[in-house]
């Protein structure tokens, strides 16, 4: 066997100005952990997802159980004479203290009956290590005048958000309680009247497709450039807070908060956004105003217009906005515009997949559902269907698919649905093969469901209010006990069943969140 390159894990100790402290250790802990692996058979496996060489603050210790590793990973016997062979093979028998100091690592083993727990301590201590050493790091960085102080927060965001991703590994579960857990879900969707597991979103065929938002789920909205990301996930937002009360998270790092909210006025008092930009109202637009004005105030409606957001500040955000205002669903707009400040990556596509996987990973987190809306890039746009296609090829040739998902493929591995919007009238393609307009007319295309079934949504697109809302000739409306009607411009029609302001309210509160 060839000679090993000597690996060197272990850390200098930290000092300060002050004083030379010595680092969070468990000396003996570590010994009882070596020792119990070479003398149990399989212990390694109960430990090999807590412990890595480095956890080990002794550098003979690490050297150790890097040998125990080689042997355990290409599945050879883990004794005090295979370590010592591989010890020797490694070149670093004699540095660790030769065969006696293996011999006594075994004796002192009184029992191995607690390697976990022992374990566990171990990787906690290195922990320990590493939160001085980063905290150090960053203050010794603090003193140079040279260091931008936002690129040194971003920097230091990410070596954090780092250290506390590895002490959030789940156990093992059994089972019994996940299945507990499922049947107490299943039993509380059973109680509900609108037949929907997860949040609304106002846009009654899209949840009866999804069965709401569902909490951990990364949801995707994708879309070139002017066909209405934006505008959906206002009319969207408008839909959970103003509606059922919902809190909701935006968090906009393309426009401010003063546009966002001048298009929410656009969308729910139905007056033109120039007129609304410019202030020309006449007196009867003025009075429509102030009593539209009504349902936006004290609505739960949380709006961060943070420029060039790194993805771990909004973790930050996003964690103290569930915490401290109960917010049910987050909203990005849009994920191409997140960065990852802090870290290094060697092209912008690795960028875009991390940011991905943060976020899928924040929303299980959390237990919430993030919804970021992405571009889609410009192939959509240049297919065609031939000169002599009918204008139903014409539009399905625009039709954006899942390859068009704009500078990483991890979006779409990591989104649990993907959902695109196409407006044909944006392509000039004013109606389909049969003559059926396509005027005001927008799909929400469900691409990817990773727990359901993929196809389209019909909606309208109001351009001039620059709002979704439900194609009202796709939905039956006698499946919903008391919605007969629409609940009004831009409103969901089934809002109705959960207060009395609609038609049709029976002022019960069938809300669960």
């Amino acid at each position: 066997m060839e000679d090993k390159k000597k690996v060197v894990y272990k850390r200098v100790p930290v000092k300060t100005d002050e004083i030379s402290r010595l680092q969070p250790q468990a000396r003996e802990l570590e010994e009882a952990v070596l020792g119990a692996l070479m003398l149990e058979k399989d212990a390694f496996s109960k430990v090999c997802e807590i412990l890595k060489p480095e956890h080990f603050y002794e550098q003979a210790h690490q050297q150790i159980y890097e040998a125990i590793q080689s042997l355990s990973l290409r599945q050879e016997p883990v004794d005090i004479l295979t370590v010592q062979e591989e010890l020797k093979h490694m070149n670093l028998l004699e540095e660790i203290g030769g065969p006696v100091y293996l011999i006594r690592l075994t004796e002192n083993v009184v029992s191995t009956a607690h390697l976990e727990y022992h374990a566990r301590i171990v990787a906690q201590k290195y922990l320990a290590r590493e939160l001085i050493h980063f905290s150090m790091n960053i203050q010794g960085k603090a003193f140079d005048e040279s260091i931008d102080v936002k690129d040194l927060m971003q920097e230091a965001e990410a070596s954090l958000f780092e250290l506390s991703q590895q002490s959030l590994k789940k156990e093992v579960v059994q089972i019994n309680p996940i299945i507990d857990e499922a049947l107490k879900r299943i039993r509380a969707a059973s109680q509900r009247t609108d037949g929907l597991s997860g949040l609304p979103s106002g846009f009654a065929r899209l949840d009866e497709m999804t069965s709401g938002w569902q909490n951990s789920d990364l949801i995707i909205i994708a879309a070139r450039p002017a066909m209405g990301k934006t505008a959906f996930a206002l009319s969207m937002a408008k839909n959970m807070a103003v509606d059922y009360s919902i809190p909701v998270g935006v968090f906009s790092l393309e426009m401010s908060n003063v546009q966002l909210v001048n298009r929410l006025i656009v969308n729910i008092s139905s007056i033109e956004g120039e007129k609304i930009k410019n202030g020309k109202l006449s007196t009867d637009e003025w009075t429509l105003l102030d009593q539209q004005l009504k349902s936006l105030y004290d609505a739960p409606i949380y709006i961060d217009d943070t420029p060039s957001l790194s993805v771990f500040e909004f973790s930050t955000k996003a964690r103290r906005l569930v915490k401290e205002k109960g917010v049910k669903i987050l909203i990005i707009d849009y994920l191409q515009l997140m960065n990852a400040s802090g870290s290094r990556f060697g092209n912008r596509e690795q960028e875009v997949s991390m940011v991905s996987r943060a976020l899928k990973a924040l929303a299980k987190e959390l237990d919430i559902p993030i919804v970021a809306l992405s571009q889609v890039n410009r192939a959509s746009t240049n297919r065609t269907a031939g000169n002599n296609a009918s204008p139903s090829s014409a539009s399905d040739a625009k039709r954006p698919q899942l390859s068009d998902l704009r500078e990483s493929g991890a979006i779409e591995q990591d989104a649990d649905i993907v959902c695109f919007i196409h407006r044909p009238e944006y392509y000039k393609i004013f109606e389909d093969s049969e003559g059926n307009s396509y005027i005001g007319k927008a799909e929400l295309i469900i691409a990817k469901h990773r727990n359901g079934s993929t196809g389209d949504v019909r909606l309208r697109f109001d351009k001039e209010y620059a709002r979704f809302r439900d194609d009202d000739d796709q939905i039956d409306y006698s499946q919903y006990a008391h919605a007969e009607q629409p609940a009004g411009a831009g409103g969901s029609f089934y809002a109705s069943r959960i207060n009395d302001n609609y038609p049709g309210g029976d002022g019960v509160d069938t809300n669960p969140f």
